[in-house]
């Protein structure tokens, strides 16, 4: 591990490495992360250096800590960029520079990923990125990240591997997929939204829980139309179903999700092919909801039969409709509200788990939407109103 610490440099930081009076006692072995005999996953150990705004995290696993700081400190460089700490590896121990605040979270953070790999999961950026979410959160799901990183209660086991939540908004939905028979889950783009449902989904499956998953869309995306499209109907759907295969390849193996496909436990459909069925004993997704209209929304919603879940997951700011036309995904959230068995979970930019740039991306696009319906509520005014403001090309030039 002494060879990843070459790549960082910390002026702040560097030959400071006293520990409290408790840990100067200590064997050699002891302070290499032996675990004394006896005892099984002893925590993390932290402790306070006087006055010098400085924390020491120590470990008991010298291999799980070469996992947890990653190639080249490349985890702690992550979490820093993050939160807005130091972080120095100092053999088992990580010594955190920063403010009292700043340096609880981190140490979180760092207990949190600990612990998965203490359960050996993995530890990957995203991991990394989620875990600071979830500290960072003021929220009950704060505590998530802590004594474990993971609360098996949210954990969902596939084939191929565990999913867990990397946000507190997405732990707020998983805990209503859990709970309900039906769930509205609204966000923008790469926030989990078909690929937590979908998880879920296979879960119940190889739980036996459910007989069969049935993935849905609506045929519509924007500016194209199907019949441009080469190939009968499967073949002109096919490409739009496209992330919903991508979530199932992801969780299960080809072999195995394709004889599910051939004897129907898994279907992907489109909306079209809903009518007239009752679905029984199974998990239902339809994504891309906000492309229904009402009559489609009300039609696949009264398809749930005895047994069965349903999950309807859409990104109303990015309805295809032809202009005017009404999303069949706001009608039903303001229609049904809060009945009972149903949940709506609205999961915004802060829960996007893709690319940090993703997020960026999406605060921008926001702010010009603002702009833009700022604008336009200005032009509804009256004409006596409208005229003591200053001409558009004026405002324009201003901004």
């Amino acid at each position: 591990m002494s060879g990843g610490s070459k790549h960082r440099t910390r002026s702040p930081m560097s030959g400071e490495t006293r520990t409290s009076p408790r840990g100067q006692g200590k064997s050699r072995n002891a302070a290499r992360g032996a675990k004394p005999q006896g005892q099984k996953n002893q925590m993390p150990r932290t402790e306070s250096n006087g006055g010098a705004r400085q924390s020491v995290l120590e470990f008991d696993d010298n291999a799980l800590v070469k996992a947890l700081v990653g190639e080249h400190d490349r985890n702690l460089t992550r979490i820093e960029q993050w939160l807005g700490v130091e972080l120095a590896p100092r053999g088992n121990r990580i010594v955190i520079a920063g403010e009292p605040q700043l340096r609880s979270k981190a140490v979180t953070v760092l207990n949190g990923l600990y612990g998965r790999l203490k359960k050996g999961l993995p530890v990957e950026a995203g991991d990394v990125d989620g875990a600071v979410r979830l500290a960072r959160d003021e929220g009950p799901e704060a505590s998530l990240s802590a004594g474990g990183g993971v609360d098996d209660e949210f954990v969902i086991r596939t084939r191929k591997r565990l999913i867990v939540p990397r946000s507190p908004g997405q732990v707020e939905y998983l805990r209503a997929l859990r709970d309900n028979e039906l769930v509205f889950g609204l966000g923008p783009a790469g926030t989990g939204k078909t690929y937590l449902a979908a998880a879920m989904g296979v879960s119940m499956l190889l739980r036996g829980e459910v007989e069969r998953i049935i993935l849905s869309r609506p045929a519509i995306e924007a500016g194209e139309r199907l019949g441009f499209l080469p190939g009968d109907l499967k073949e002109k759907i096919d490409p739009y179903l496209q992330p919903l295969y991508d979530a199932l390849y992801d969780m299960l193996p080809a072999d195995q999700v394709q004889h599910k496909l051939e004897t129907g436990e898994v279907e992907i459909a489109p909306l079209a092919f809903m009518r007239g069925r009752t679905l029984s004993h199974a998990f239902a997704i339809l994504d891309e909801a906000q492309n229904t209209t009402p009559v489609q929304m009300k039609m696949f919603l009264t398809r749930l039969g005895e047994n069965s879940r349903m999950v309807v997951v859409g990104d109303d700011s990015q309805i295809d409709l032809p202009h005017g036309a009404r999303s069949g995904l706001v009608d039903a959230v303001e229609i049904l509200g809060k009945t009972k068995g149903m949940a709506t979970v609205r999961l915004t930019n802060a829960d996007v788990v893709r690319h940090s740039l993703v997020t960026r991306i999406l605060d921008a696009y926001g702010k010009s939407d603002d702009v833009k319906r700022r604008r336009q509520q200005g032009g509804a005014q009256t004409p006596r109103a409208a005229s003591s403001k200053s001409r558009p090309g004026d405002e324009q030039r201003d901004e």
